[in-house]
C-alpha cells in the first residue's frame, strides 16, 4: 500500500507536524504565480495568513494578510511584484495572533532581507531583548520569527549562507527556513532543524518547500532535507551543506504518487496521517516548557498568592476536549490537593455552577471556537473565577477572551475525529498542574522531575506504538461485524476507556460504550455475551489486581476480550484473548500512550467496515453552535 512507502518519507523528513506551509522558487519564470500555486497545495493543512516576498528590480517586496488566500491573490494583483525569485508562506499562529503585520514573511530591520519560518524559537524572547539592548532593533511583529530575520541581517557580511549558519548557532528550537536577500538576489538559503524541508530540482530552476504537494507541477525529483543542513540555491543548482559547510551527496527521490496523496503524506486518510504525526506533536507541546527539572510556562506566571487563592477548580469542555479534562482532574487534586469539577460546557452555565473569584476555570478547545465552551467561559469570568484557555488556535476566541492561555502547538488537525488534539491537551494539563504546584509548593521535586522526564520519553515511545500498525488492522478484523463494543477500566484507565469507546463510536458506527471495571456487575454484565467484544484496559498499578477480577468477570459470559497492558506483563495474558503492550513508562503518564493503540484500532475498524474516516456522518469539525 502506498502509504507504507511513504511513513518512510515523512520519519526521514522529521515528521509532518509544522503549522504552517512554505514555497521557495529561484529561476526564469515568474516568482510569484508559481508561489501562490504552491501556496494552494498546501491549504489543505489548515492556515490563518498568507503572504510572499519578490525581489524584483533590486528591491524586496512582501504582500501579505490575514485571511485566506484568496484576500492574498487580490492584493498581489494591486501591488504586482515582478521577479524571479521569491518565497511564500501560509501560517498557523504560534507567536502573535493572526493579523497583516505577523503574517509571513518577516523582513529584517531594513527592507534588504526576508524570512520565512515554519516551528518554533524557544529563546526568541531573550534573542529579541538582546538585539533591542545591544542595537537598538525595532520590532514590527509579535513573533518569534521576525527576531530571525534580524538575525541574519545583523550577522550578515556578504555571505547570505554563513549569516543564516550564523542565526542557527544562537537560535533554539524548531525550523524550517527560506531566506532571500536584495544583496544576493540569484540566490536562495534555505535550512532545517526538526521541521519538514524539501528541495525541488527543475531545469533552469529550483523549489524549496515544506511539503511535496506544492512543487508537484513542476517536478517530481526532489532531495530531503535533514536536520543541521543549509541549502544553497541557484536557477541551475542545489547545494546541500553539511554542519562543517561541506557539501552533501543526496540521492534523488523521485516522487511517484499522485497530488491527493501527497497531501495526505501518503496516508489513506488524514486521520492516520495525524496519528502518525503525533510524535512531532508532542516535541512542539513540550518545546520550551521543561527546563532544569520544572515547568516553565511564561504565558501563566501566576503568584503563590494567587494560586494559593484558589479553593476549588472547574475544567470546562465538550467532547474529545472533556474526556481530557477527566484526566486533568486526578492531576490538579493529586498536586495541588484542591478539589476538581469536570463539566460538559454545554451543562455548566445551566446549572448555575458555584463559581467565584476563588475559583480557577480551565476551558478546553482544539478549535478555541467551541460555542459551548465560549458561554461557558463568559459565565465563569462573570461570576469572578480565573480563567485559562488550553486551545490549539491562536487568536481564537476562546483564546482572546480567558485570562490567561496555552497554545498545544499541535498544528491543523483536519480529520473530524480528534487524535493529536486529544494527546497534546493531555500534555498540556500534565505542565499545567505540575508547574501550578511547583508555584504553590505542594509537589515533591523528585515526582515532578520523574513526571517530566516521562513526559519527554512519550515521542520515542509513541513511535513504538505505531511501529506496530499491522496488528492493530489484525483486532479490527475481528471487530468488523461487531454492532456492540465495552470498554472498561479503573481510574486513568476509564478515562481513556472513555475517549478510546467515543473514536470507535464516532468513525466506525459501532455502538460502542465505556464503563468503570467495578461498575460492570451492576447491571451492565447482562449485556455481555460471546457476541459483545470488550476492550480491557489494565495499566494502573493500584487498580490492577481488581481491574484483573472485572476482566474475569466478563470472560466468564464467553466475551472476547482485548487487553491493554503494559510491555512485560504476562498475567493479563491468562485472561484475556488478544493482549495490546504499551511502552512502560512512569505511571501516571501511561494515559497518553494508551489511548494512541485506541485510536489505531478504531481507525482500522472504520477502513474494515467501509467508513468514511476523515468525515464521518452527521459530525463536524468545529461546533460553533450551542
Amino acid at each position: 500500500m502506498v502509504y507504507i512507502i511513504l511513513t518512510m518519507v515523512a520519519s526521514m523528513n522529521g515528521g509532518n507536524t509544522n503549522m504552517c506551509g512554505i514555497v521557495g522558487y529561484i529561476g526564469s519564470k515568474e516568482a510569484t504565480p508559481i508561489l501562490l500555486a504552491g501556496l494552494k497545495k498546501l491549504e489543505y493543512r489548515g492556515y490563518d495568513s498568507a503572504g510572499v516576498a519578490v525581489i524584483e528590480d533590486g528591491g524586496l517586496t512582501v504582500v501579505k494578510t490575514v485571511g485566506k488566500l484568496d484576500k492574498l491573490e487580490k492584493k498581489l494583483e494591486e501591488f504586482n511584484p515582478s521577479g524571479f525569485l521569491g518565497i511564500g508562506h501560509t501560517r498557523w499562529a504560534t507567536h502573535g495572533r493572526p493579523n497583516d503585520v505577523n503574517s509571513h514573511p518577516h523582513k529584517g530591520y531594513s527592507d534588504d532581507f526576508a524570512v520565512v519560518h515554519n516551528g518554533i524559537i524557544e529563546n526568541y524572547l531573550e534573542l529579541k531583548e538582546q538585539l533591542i539592548e545591544e542595537r537598538g532593533d525595532v520590532f514590527a511583529s509579535e513573533t518569534d520569527t521576525e527576531v530571525i530575520a534580524h538575525l541574519v541581517e545583523n550577522y550578515y557580511a556578504g555571505d547570505l549562507v554563513e549569516a543564516v549558519r550564523k542565526a542557527m548557532a544562537v537560535i533554539k528550537g524548531s525550523y524550517a527556513l527560506g531566506v532571500v536577500s536584495i544583496h544576493e538576489p540569484d540566490k536562495l538559503v534555505a535550512a532545517r532543524k526538526d521541521s519538514p524541508l524539501i528541495v525541488g530540482l527543475g531545469e533552469g530552476e529550483n523549489f524549496i518547500a515544506s511539503d511535496i504537494p506544492a512543487i508537484l507541477n513542476h517536478t517530481r525529483d526532489v532531495y530531503l532535507i535533514e536536520d543541521g543542513e543549509v541549502v544553497l540555491l541557484t536557477k541551475d543548482k542545489a547545494t546541500i551543506l553539511d554542519t562543517d559547510n561541506k557539501p552533501v551527496e543526496r540521492k534523488v527521490f523521485h516522487v511517484e504518487w499522485d497530488a491527493e496523496a501527497a497531501e495526505k503524506g501518503g496516508f489513506e486518510h488524514f486521520m492516520l496521517k495525524e496519528i502518525f504525526e503525533q510524535p512531532e506533536a508532542f516535541k512542539k507541546t513540550l518545546s520550551g516548557r521543561i527546563q532544569d527539572g520544572k515547568v516553565k510556562l511564561d504565558e501563566l506566571e501566576f503568584t503563590k498568592k494567587q494560586v494559593d487563592r484558589w479553593e476549588k477548580v472547574f475544567i470546562v469542555a465538550c467532547g474529545t476536549a472533556y474526556h481530557s479534562g477527566l484526566i486533568g482532574k486526578p492531576l490538579i487534586e493529586g498536586f495541588l490537593r484542591i478539589p476538581v469539577e469536570v463539566d460538559i460546557a454545554s451543562e455548566f452555565r445551566y446549572r448555575e455552577p458555584l463559581v467565584n473569584e476563588k475559583t480557577l476555570a480551565l476551558f478546553i478547545s482544539q478549535s478555541g471556537e467551541t460555542a459551548d465552551t465560549l458561554a461557558a467561559l463568559r459565565e465563569a469570568k462573570a461570576k469572578g473565577a480565573t480563567t485559562i484557555a488550553i486551545t490549539n488556535v491562536v487568536g481564537s476566541t476562546i483564546s482572546r477572551e480567558a485570562h490567561k492561555t496555552v497554545y498545544l502547538w499541535a498544528g491543523p488537525e483536519i480529520a473530524v475525529a480528534s487524535t493529536k488534539a486529544y494527546t497534546t491537551m493531555l500534555i498540556a494539563q500534565y505542565l499545567v498542574s505540575v508547574y501550578l504546584a511547583q508555584v504553590k509548593g505542594t509537589i515533591d521535586k523528585d515526582k515532578a522531575e520523574k513526571i517530566l522526564a516521562a513526559l519527554q520519553e512519550l515521542p520515542d515511545n509513541t513511535r513504538k506504538i505505531l511501529g506496530q500498525k499491522d496488528y492493530y488492522l489484525r483486532l479490527a478484523e475481528s471487530l468488523k461485524g461487531c454492532e456492540h463494543l465495552f470498554f472498561i477500566g479503573r481510574g486513568f484507565d476509564y478515562h481513556i476507556a472513555q475517549e478510546g469507546s467515543l473514536k470507535l463510536k464516532e468513525i466506525s458506527y459501532i455502538h460502542a460504550e465505556a464503563y468503570a471495571a467495578g461498575e460492570m456487575k451492576h447491571g451492565t454484565l447482562a449485556l455481555v455475551t460471546a457476541d459483545t467484544p470488550v476492550v480491557a484496559i489494565a495499566l494502573q498499578e493500584k487498580t490492577y489486581e481488581k481491574t484483573l477480577s472485572n476482566i474475569k468477570e466478563v470472560t466468564a459470559r464467553d466475551a472476547y476480550v482485548i487487553g491493554l497492558a503494559n510491555e512485560g506483563d504476562t498475567e493479563i495474558l491468562k485472561t484475556v484473548n488478544e493482549v495490546i503492550y504499551i511502552p512502560r513508562i512512569e505511571n501516571i503518564v501511561s494515559p497518553v500512550l494508551a489511548v494512541i493503540p485506541l485510536q489505531l484500532l478504531a481507525y482500522y475498524a472504520a477502513c474494515v467496515r467501509g467508513c468514511n474516516v476523515d468525515q464521518p456522518r452527521n459530525l463536524a469539525k468545529s461546533v460553533t453552535v450551542e
